[in-house]
């Protein structure tokens, strides 16, 4: 028996790292999110025994998907989902999107996507050193969304 918690248990504990604390879920800053959601990337569920079965996924870019262009840096938690045969069916991504008015600062950065997978040698405190966090800390959200989707 698995001690680990069920992917369906996930966007619940995301949403509870994420509202833990003295400040307001919505006055958070990248900083904190960052921690919050290295907290619970490191917290293991029960998926797939497979390499690519639990992934944290990093990205930003500007993108106009639901309207006017804003910069987005999506936190993404992926869970593959096997059928009954354990073949794969499908993914579960979590998102913790943080939007951002487009500034030139930040549309500077372009695109940038990266991938962390569990029992691999990646390393995801590396990607908290990186220099666009420079950058990016001196704005603040004007958004911070938690969806979760099928794909």
């Amino acid at each position: 028996m698995s001690r680990r918690l069920p992917v369906d248990r996930a966007q619940e504990r995301l949403q509870h790292e994420l509202s833990s604390g003295q400040q307001p879920f919505a006055e958070l800053d990248l900083d904190e999110v960052w921690l919050r959601f290295v907290r619970f990337g490191s917290q293991r569920f029960d998926t797939a025994n497979t390499p690519d079965a639990d992934g944290l996924l990093f990205q930003y870019g500007t993108h106009a998907f639901e309207g006017p262009p804003v910069f987005t840096l999506d936190l993404v938690r992926q869970f593959e989902i096997n059928d009954a045969s354990g073949e794969h069916d499908h993914y579960i991504q979590l998102h913790c999107e943080l939007r951002y008015e487009p500034v030139p600062q930040l549309r500077s950065l372009e695109h940038f996507v990266s991938w962390f997978f569990h029992d691999t040698d990646n390393e995801l405190d590396g990607l908290g050193r990186q220099e666009f966090w420079t950058i990016i800390r001196n704005f603040h959200p004007k958004e911070l969304k938690v969806y979760q989707e099928q794909v």
